[in-house]
This record gives C-alpha cells, structure tokens and sequence, in this order.
C-alpha cells in the first residue's frame, strides 16, 4: 500500500493519497482545490488516480474533487446519507452506511458518522494483502486528534435553524461506533490544530482509537449524553463568514479551475481606475511593514497561514478584488484563495509605488507600547475594543474591554464611542493589525493599535477578568 498525507498548513485541512502498487491504481480523499499536488504524486510514483471521495460536504474549504476528476477520468464517490437537502447536486457514485470501495487489493468500507453535519462519512481501510483487519480510518470532520467535529456550524455559518443539537445528539451516537473499533486502527482526520470545524484539535497529525478513547474529551461521557451535548456546543470559536457559501458550492454544480490562475500587473493607470471604481486592495505585507506607511482604504491581511481565513471574512465572492504583494508571494496567496473560492482576483501591484507616483499620500498606524496603553488605561478616558473572538475574551480580558469580533467590526461600527479615544487589541497584534485598516477605511481617526495585546499585558504581570 502507497500512503501519503497532504496537509495544507493555512486552512489546517487534511486530504489523503492511498494506492495499490501492484495495481497502481490510487484514490484521493477530500481532495484540497490546487490538485496539481496529486497529479504529481501520481505521476511520481507512477500510479493512476481512479477514486476521488469526500467525507462530507465542506464547509471551510472548496474541494477540488470534480476538478481533479476532470483531469484524471476518476470516478466520484460521495455520500448519499443525510435525507432530503443534503445530497450532491451532480453525478456521483452514491454511497452509504456499510457500501464498500475497491482500489485495487485495498478495501474501504463506509460508516455514516453523522453529527457534524447530517450526510457525513468515514472510510475504514483494510490493506488485504497484509491482514484482514482494517488498518486506518479516515474521519474527516467526526472525530479529530483530541476532539470531535462541531455541530454548530450548520446553524451559525449556514443559517439552517435548530440544526445543532439534534447534530450533537447524531454525533454522540457516532462515538458509540467508533468506541466499537479495535483500539490498534489508525484516525486520520480532516482537521489539525487551527481549524475552526471544532476547538481543541491536537497539533499531531494522527492517531490511533485507543489513544481517543483514553485521551479525547468526548468519550468520557458514556452514559452522559446531556452533558457530551453541553460539552460540545459551548464555547465554540466564531465559524468564518465564507463557510456559508462553501457549503453551497461544494454541494452545487459550478464552473471548475483546474489550473492555478496567473495574475495581471496593473499599470498604474489601471490600479488608478480600478482603486476610484471601490475596488477593494488587500494588502498582504506584514503588518509592521503596513502600520510604517499604506495607501488609505486598503485592507491589511499578511500573507501567511491565516491568509485565506480572513480574506474569507472581508471579500465577496461576486465582487473583484486587487492584492498588493511581492511577486514571489503570488502563487502562494493565488492559491490559498482558490482553496475557499475566491477566484475574482482583479489584478495585483508589488507595493504602493504606483500610488504614490499618482500623487497620492500614505497613512500610518498609530501602533503604541504597553507603557503609553498604561498611561491611556489609568487615565480612563479611552474605549477599549478587545477584538478577539466572544470564547477568548470571555476566558480573561482587560477590565473594561468591549469585546468586537474583528471579523463583525464593520457590523458593529455603532458600538464604538466616537466621543472617546479607541484603543483596539487582540492577543497578539496580528487581529489589531486588520482591524487598524479597517477602522481606517471607515474613516474612524481617534484609533491607537495597542499591539502587544493580551500576551505581553499578562506576560508583564497585569490583571485579567473574566467579567467587567
């Protein structure tokens, strides 16, 4: 058996390639959408790939199944469980609860496992020619190293009301069939640490049943399943507002990418017309290169692994947009935003030359030290806006914070006190730093970005609440 993990760090996703080498044929699981990845994989280890599958309809990710099968002639095999409202809207090789895949000498079996989302399933594999005992299973977004897949998602990021406790309950009888598995069977989940489909993934990349029924928190409530439910729906991270359409578009029939898009430089006249149009200009720097000098009106979203997370929760999908990045950072940031879909790349510059060649100016930000916040704070005449997520801030914040979700701030304009200084901070400035721009753009100019954040204020041992 040919086995190979593909981990994509900036949505902390998980896709798996398993081949038969005798037979050199091979499948891909939940299959991320730059699938060139695969195609090399393939062709490196001179295999075919005939099987494409998913676990469950995504949410936080674009798969490229169908732009993977479109390359390759694979077939897709997806789930048919879930009733009415959760079936793939284009051809498929249905699947259900016991249905079972041959690649080759390796056998995948079925299990329905719903509970964070209804039409879920896992793959139990079974490499025949090596035993007759299944050897891995592969999650998806059941059961992840330390933690289970939430069932809120639906009902917060999708909007289908009353969803999550009757998920929760689901995924509760879930667990009882995972609980029946020989501890010795591998899990490769969906999800790794940084994931927003559940709150406390571990950092390893697998583990084994034995090891999640001693260590992982949702199997010590056997014959609690109120408290298993309670466990689970509180204090679940804010899902990002792109989830939403994913769910529709993995889901739909849609236009396919099968290539990696190459994007225009814009003359300046071009960026000129296009910035007076609204565009919106998404500038990737770092954020301390940003606060020494940006064009006003952009929006400052560093180019790293979190990247295609809060482009998703600033971006629309019909609207174009432009990025301001090195050029050796395209390709990187091209496709982390294909990953969710956002595809409407207008065009890019390399830095604010052709602004300012234009006749423009560039603003600062006003980034101040802990100990110029301290005078600040003592002095009580600011508003703090702590813009972390609601869990965070309610497990310690500064005393007298208002707590705005960085990704709602611009819904939520009329909670901040005009009258006042603003003073914003998150953990560790990188939240601040989006924020900054975005309070920029909307024209607020009594803003200061306390950008040591929660880190250095506890690290110099000053106090924190958990209630104002």
């Amino acid at each position: 058996m040919f086995f190979q993990h593909v981990y994509d760090k900036s949505l902390a996703q998980a896709s798996y390639f398993i081949g038969c080498q005798k037979e050199g044929v091979a499948m891909v699981i939940d299959a991320k959408r730059d699938v060139d990845t695969y195609l090399e994989i393939a062709k490196q280890n001179k295999m075919k790939i005939t099987h494409i599958a998913e676990t469950h309809i995504h949410a936080d990710f674009l798969a490229g199944s169908r732009e993977l099968a479109k390359l390759t002639g694979a077939e897709l095999y997806l789930s048919d469980e879930g009733g009415e409202g959760w079936q793939y809207e284009f051809p498929h090789v249905g699947l259900k609860d016991g249905s079972v895949i041959k690649v080759g000498n390796l056998t995948l079996k079925v299990m329905h496992t719903p509970g964070h989302t209804p039409e879920s399933i896992s793959f139990l594999l079974t490499d025949n020619p090596a035993s007759k005992e299944p050897v891995m299973l592969f999650t998806g977004d059941f059961v992840f190293v330390g933690d289970v897949g939430r069932p809120d998602l639906l009902e917060k990021a999708a909007g289908f009301a009353g969803t999550k406790e009757a998920g929760a309950k689901e995924m509760y009888q879930s667990i009882a069939k995972f609980n029946a598995l020989p501890d010795f069977v591998q899990v490769w989940p969906g999800h790794g640490a940084g994931s927003a489909c559940g709150k406390a993934l571990g950092a390893v990349p697998s583990s084994t049943v034995g090891y999640e029924k001693v260590r992982n928190w949702a199997f010590q409530y056997p014959k609690d399943e109120n408290g298993f439910v309670k466990y689970l729906l509180e204090d679940q991270p804010e899902p990002p507002k792109y989830f939403a359409m994913m769910k529709k578009l993995n889901k739909v029939d849609r236009p396919l990418l099968t290539d990696i898009p190459k994007l225009k430089k814009l003359s300046n006249a071009e960026f000129k017309a296009a910035f007076d149009k609204g565009i919106k200009l998404i500038d990737a720097r770092n954020k301390v290169d940003f606060a020494a000098g940006f064009i006003p009106g952009s929006i400052n979203i560093q180019g790293n692994n979190a990247f295609a997370t809060w482009a998703g929760w600033f971006l629309k999908y019909d609207e174009p947009f432009m990025l301001l990045a090195d050029e050796n950072q395209l390709d990187d940031l091209t496709r982390k935003l294909m990953r969710i879909g956002l595809d409407n790349i207008y065009g890019y510059i390399e830095s604010a030359t052709p602004w300012i060649e234009l006749g423009g100016m560039l603003e600062k930000s006003n980034v101040i030290s802990l100990e110029e916040f301290k005078h600040l704070y003592t002095n009580n005449n600011i508003q703090l806006v702590d813009v972390r997520g609601a869990s965070e801030f309610n497990a310690g914040h500064i005393k007298g914070a208002t707590n705005i979700f960085v990704g709602t701030l611009g819904e939520n304009l009329n909670q901040l006190n005009k009258d006042k200084q603003i003073v914003i901070q998150c953990q560790s400035g990188d939240r601040t730093a989006i924020a900054y721009s975005l309070l920029a753009k909307y024209g607020f100019k009594n803003v200061k970005n306390y950008g040591g954040g929660m880190n250095e204020w506890v690290n110099e041992g000053n106090p924190v609440v958990t209630e104002n």
